[in-house]
């Protein structure tokens, strides 16, 4: 079998980037580092970018104190000085305002990722181990409590692993679906939930009644039974489930040449 043209986080820039819609607003995390980073951080960003580049050229993002910075310009390293002069519409300083915009319901997209998710969206960065003292402290909070409280769409960005795809998170950090069926309206909560969770391996959505996990598609290599061995609990499985639709050449090109040329937003990892 040839190898394909794209990698893992080719595909998955791609997958977002076709989720985006034009004049929307993106929330970007400040991630950490590592692998950590890319998820969170890099291919948001480059999804960002491409989205603008096709379909949507009034797409654009928060990332972290800069409000709707030039994608056209990214920096070719994401330092202190490179953030601190990165052409921007503007550069609040106070937190506040951020925050204040999500819950006001000012952003339409926001980019997640998590140390543990459940079965109904619910993620888990505070702690792991459930009891008291808990065996790991993760990051805490931040303001991913209040992404998955007010935001619309808000897409969970991370690595299929058994120990991060848990029937029930450790810590609920933020509501996802809580128990499912209708569980998160009780509680009043102002936002839909999450709408995708974006993997390397498949996309999932969330069924509309019992708001379970589904898988959606599956990347190109990919199958129900290698999936499942990925992930500690089942989801919902349709009987056919479609391929997720692989990068085009020029999506790569724009991915590699015009949006990324300098590696700095996501590194490679084993292609598609």
């Amino acid at each position: 079998m040839s190898q394909p043209h794209y990698t893992t986080e080719e595909l998955m820039i791609c997958a977002i980037a076709r989720e985006l819609r034009d004049d929307e607003l993106g929330f970007v995390g400040l991630g950490t580092a590592a692998r950590a980073f890319t998820l969170a951080v890099g291919i948001p960003i480059a999804a960002a970018r491409l989205a603008q580049l096709r379909q949507a050229p009034g797409f654009s993002i928060y990332w972290g104190n800069l409000l709707t910075p030039s994608l056209d310009s990214i920096p070719n390293a994401l330092l202190q000085d490179a953030y601190t002069h990165w052409p921007a519409a503007a550069s609040p300083a106070d937190v506040g305002y951020k925050i204040d915009m999500v819950t006001r319901g000012r952003f339409d997209v926001s980019f997640e990722s998590a140390p543990q998710v459940d079965q109904y969206g619910n993620l888990n960065i505070t702690e792991i181990g459930g009891a008291q003292p808990p065996k790991t402290r993760l990051v805490g909070c931040l303001a991913q409590t209040e992404h998955l409280a007010f935001i619309k769409r808000p897409m969970i960005v991370t690595d299929l692993t058994p120990r991060a795809f848990v029937p029930k998170v450790d810590f609920i950090t933020s509501v996802g679906y809580l128990d499912g069926g209708d569980s998160r309206a009780k509680l009043g909560l102002p936002g839909p939930g999450p709408a995708l969770c974006i993997t390397d391996k498949a996309i999932f959505d969330f069924e509309p009644q019992s708001k379970r996990m589904r898988l959606r598609s599956l990347h190109p290599g990919e199958t129900v039974d290698s999936v499942l061995q990925a992930m500690s609990f089942v989801p919902v499985i349709a009987d056919q489930t479609p391929p997720t639709a692989a990068p085009t050449q020029e999506e790569v090109r724009l991915i590699r040449e015009v949006i990324d040329p300098h590696g700095t937003l996501y590194q490679l990892k084993a292609s598609a």
